[in-house]
């Protein structure tokens, strides 16, 4: 349990100095990643269309108020200061953008330039001017391709194809059941031949949708939460016509609030010259009437009785007067409440001298919220529960005002009782005056009464003219949208190529990552640690040599030094033991068993002692082909009695060295292993050699190998560099810890000492001097040493230890 617990934490770990070495050693796909990456951004930066951002910053409900405003303070129902959030929402309404490109005809038509990669929207700057009439459909968002021949022609095609293009003249209307519209060529312009740089197109937009697309990209942001400075930002292909469109937004929304600003004023002035015009008639009447009367009459003036009764009348008429002229008012109000109008145009009750707080606080609290549903309904659907909320409010505020009014009326009409009372009174008065001077005392009644109203009127409608004229925005603009300050925010270039360095190092870093993931080769002897704790007898480099026995035929070289210091190592095993048994094995063929097998059997011969090499694998015998012997006769024929033991002992061309062949490919190998005949060989062997090696099947496959190193002093089990999977670790425990194998080591074959794992000294003490050292003196080791690239020079000066 403890065994797999650490396996399992080796498993988890990473070998940092591994991975960037790694990474070292595949350094030109690096290279070759950032060098695509590179040029797909450069393709990127050079043909995507341009993209640009421009704003501007406005200040809203500026709160100064000029000298006349503060006069007439009466009329201004809107003191209170403006929702922020109500006029983002008024700037990125839909009315507002529809304004906006109404005072813009130059972006109904769209002009591109046509190039071979990329299309290019063009602002004012076109070749030619397209003028629409309007009287005809003309098919909107459809292109329409362009080619400028020369100075007075032009091929226009409605298909990219251009299977219908048609040769028409500058100047000459182009007709058709669809479209009408005429082409000029701008001035200064010189056209040679039919290049690509002369192929355009252009779109006849739809407003609306054109306004709806400006409504959605139009972003507004506050400064600061506590101020009231907005900024306005856009995005387009070009900067200049987002610049157009920022400033004239601007322009209109100002225009806009000034408007509904003076609205009251307006709506005043007219509502006082409808008064006016009813009341001017009757004063010139009695103008007339007391002029003729006193020609006639001669009478210049009244007695003093007849002068103070005058001065009563004449103060019971005007609070009359002023009464009537209320009344007309409330029937006003009852008139708008019926029609359900905006209350933001209503004309203010102070405006007509009505001094009454509950009503003029309830037409101000709903002017109020008219005004915020006007904002509401900007950005809002009928069925929005706010603005239903918000209706609701208002029809309440109406109710309350209506039933205001009732009592109001009625309550004037008590008091017009009394006053027409009071006018009987002093009628009765004048009937006791001299006929002459009572009549020139109801003729100037008649006069002074309009001439009150009159006046009345003419200094209020002053008022309201006086309050219009000094209206100003609330709203003005602090900083335009300029060309200048347009930022690209597509294709940002810089981050574009930095992106592609950053990508172009992590997808093969990602590769390499996922190939270390997957990889389950055994790929140094640290792997090996990790996993199992049984001991590595040895490494074995790479042969570089075409000979099967490297060992004999050039013994200086590093990897006959590999094999020295495995026969050293194995001199540690049962050292009491003079005589020994050596099984090798391995897990699959391909890792190098029988290569391993026939060297180190060789390399012990050159020690003189007398060396059998017995080939075990009697399913794929191979070791008769290496020393090119017969293979009619050896282990297997023993085995079954068919060949003396003298006659399957044979002397190899290498001094100390023997051979036992496996002999022909018998059926039951196995059971064959197992008979006293084997027992009775190994018996036989002992005795004449003091070391035998026994190359086995790969335990994997077969039960051989197993069945022999119960009779062996030490089992060396091989695996591959670069081939043997991680499994075998667990393979390896199995045989010690439960299958009983001892004295089991492992030997690492093929280490490449090229690789990224072969750098450094750490295994050349511990494991073998060929493999430690590599190739430090060529002298010594009577062999060339391979050249080290530039990456192995890198490597092996950033890690050597």
């Amino acid at each position: 349990m403890d065994t797999q617990q650490n396996n399992a934490n080796s498993e988890e770990s990473i070998d940092i100095r591994k991975f960037l070495i790694s990474i070292l050693k595949n350094w030109y796909w690096f290279a070759i990643s950032i060098f695509i990456t590179y040029i797909i951004a450069f393709f990127i930066n050079r043909y995507t269309e341009p993209f640009y951002s421009v704003s501007a910053t406005i200040i809203i409900n500026d709160e100064k108020k000029s000298s006349a405003e503060i006069l007439i303070n009466a009329l201004d129902r809107y003191n209170a200061r403006k929702n922020v959030d109500n006029e983002i929402a008024v700037m990125k309404s839909f009315r507002i953008a529809t304004l906006t490109l109404h005072e813009l005809p130059d972006f109904d038509i769209n002009y591109y330039t046509l190039g071979r990669v990329r299309t290019s929207l063009i602002y004012k700057s076109a070749p030619f001017k397209v003028i629409v009439d309007t009287l005809k459909p003309n098919p909107k968002n459809k292109p329409i391709y362009i080619t400028v021949l020369n100075n007075t022609s032009y091929l226009i095609n409605f298909t990219e194809s251009g299977n219908s293009k048609k040769e028409c003249k500058f100047g000459v209307p182009y007709i058709d059941d669809n479209y009408s519209f005429t082409i000029f060529l701008n001035s200064g312009i010189l056209i040679k031949g039919e290049q690509p740089s002369n192929k355009y197109m252009f779109i006849l937009k739809d407003k609306l949708l054109l306004a709806m697309e400006y409504q959605q990209k139009l972003s507004v942001t506050m400064n600061d939460k506590k101020g009231t400075v907005l900024t306005l930002s856009t995005t387009g292909l070009a900067p200049q016509m987002e610049v157009d469109y920022l400033n004239k937004l601007m322009d209109v929304y100002i225009k806009y609030g000034l408007d509904e600003k003076n609205q009251t004023a307006i709506n005043t002035i007219n509502f006082i010259d409808d008064q006016l015009n009813s009341v001017v008639d009757s004063l010139r009447k009695a103008e007339d009437k007391l002029q003729n009367f006193r020609l006639k009459n001669k009478v210049v003036d009244i007695s003093s009785e007849g002068t103070a009764i005058m001065t009563k009348l004449e103060k019971v008429q005007s609070d009359k007067a002023q009464i009537e002229l209320q009344l007309r008012y409330y029937k006003y109000l009852q008139d708008y409440i019926k029609k359900k109008k905006d209350f933001r145009e209503v004309v203010a009750p102070s405006v007509m001298g009505i001094e009454d707080p509950l009503l003029n606080s309830t037409v101000s609290d709903i002017a109020k919220l008219y005004g915020d549903r006007s904002v509401m309904i900007l950005n809002a659907q009928n069925d929005n529960p706010a603005l239903v909320l918000l209706n609701a409010k208002i029809q309440s505020a109406m109710d309350a005002l209506q039933e205001n009014i009732r009592q109001i009326i009625a309550s004037g009409n008590i008091t017009m009782d009394e006053n027409n009372k009071h006018i009987e009174e002093i009628e009765r008065q004048i009937e006791q005056l001299p006929i002459t001077e009572r009549g020139l005392v109801t003729i100037e009644r008649d006069f002074k009464l309009n001439d009150n109203i009159y006046n009345f009127l003419l200094e209020k409608r002053a008022d309201a003219a006086i309050a219009r004229a000094s209206n100003v925005a609330d709203n003005k603009i602090l900083d335009e949208a300029m060309l200048l300050n347009a930022d690209k925010i597509a294709p940002k270039t810089s981050r574009n190529k930095m992106m592609a360095i950053i990508i172009g190092l992590l997808i093969p870093l990602a590769i390499l990552i996922v190939i270390e993931f997957f990889n389950n080769k055994i790929m140094d002897p640290k792997d090996l640690e990790k996993i199992t704790k049984i001991p590595i007898y040895g490494t074995i480099g790479h042969n570089e040599k075409i000979s099967e026995i490297p060992v004999a035929d050039n013994p200086k070289s590093a990897l006959s030094e590999s094999f020295r210091a495995l026969r050293t190592n194995l001199q540690y095993i049962n050292a009491e033991k003079t005589k020994k048994i050596i099984c090798i094995t391995s897990t699959i063929s391909g890792e190098g068993k029988t290569f391993c097998a026939v060297n180190l059997a060789s390399i012990i011969a050159q020690s003189n002692k007398k060396t059998l090499l017995v080939s075990l694998d009697l399913r794929k015998p191979k070791i008769h082909k290496i020393f090119n012997i017969e293979n009619t006769t050896g282990l297997s024929t023993f085995l079954i009695d068919k060949s003396n033991y003298n006659d399957i002992i044979i002397k190899t061309n290498l001094n100390n060295l023997y051979v036992t062949p496996a002999g022909p490919v018998p059926p039951n190998p196995a059971e064959l292993i197992e008979t006293s005949k084997m027992e009775e060989f190994i018996k036989l062997v002992k005795d004449d050699f003091d070391t035998i090696i026994l190359d086995t099947p790969p335990i994997a496959i077969v039960t051989d190998a197993l069945l022999l190193s119960r009779s062996s002093d030490a089992v060396i089990f091989v695996v591959r560099q670069n081939y043997s999977t991680k499994d075998v670790g667990l393979l390896i425990e199995d045989l010690h810890y439960k299958k009983g194998v001892n004295n089991l080591g492992i030997l690492i074959n093929d280490v490449k000492t090229n690789s990224y794992y072969g750098y450094g000294r750490k295994y050349g003490y511990g494991y073998g001097y060929g493999y430690g050292y590599g190739y430090n003196d060529e002298e010594y080791y009577g062999e060339s040493k391979p050249k080290l690239t530039f990456t192995d020079k890198i490597v092996r000066f950033l890690f050597r230890s």
